[in-house]
């Protein structure tokens, strides 16, 4: 439903449309730019979530430690925050990421002409039934994520979580 919306939204006469036309802009219509708008909505929860988690675990007194000796808060947040966030925000980085790389229904629905990597596999497997090549296919976003897995892992922020 909600990519349906996003396609109502974004379309020739949606919304977008009659906001910004009085201003002499358009809307951007289908195509990869609305796929990413609508991914990025789909798939942001599964961002602020973990986030959210790891505020949560900051402990006060680090925060109180830091106003005691005179921290502003940018620098608190560069320096005592941000590195205790940072092991969330790369888990919410591969859940969207893993998500993203296997939705096929939502550049179906905002796509227009654009293929990705899950439209190719579903199209192999259902209307062209080439199940060789749909697994070939299915295997380049595997390799990615445990491409993007080990690299995490190397920087240390999964030991934490």
């Amino acid at each position: 439903m909600k990519a349906y919306a996003w396609r109502s939204v974004l379309s020739q006469d949606g919304i977008l449309e009659w906001l910004v036309a009085p201003f002499g802009g358009e809307t951007i219509g289908y195509g990869l730019p609305a796929t990413i708008i609508t991914l990025s909505y789909l798939w942001l929860p599964y961002v602020i979530l973990p986030i959210y988690a790891g505020l949560e675990r900051v402990p006060d007194s680090l925060l109180e430690a830091s106003a005691d000796l005179g921290g502003r808060t940018w620098p608190t947040l560069r320096h005592v925050v941000f590195p205790l966030v940072l092991p969330a925000i790369i888990a919410g980085t591969i859940f969207s990421f893993s998500l993203s790389l296997g939705d096929y229904i939502t550049v179906n629905i905002v796509g227009g002409a654009n293929q990705m990597l899950g439209n190719l596999v579903y199209t192999n497997v259902g209307a062209a039934n080439n199940l060789p090549l749909a697994s070939a296919i299915a295997l380049i976003p595997i390799v990615i994520i445990f491409g993007y897995l080990f690299l995490v892992r190397r920087t240390g922020a999964l030991d934490n979580l």
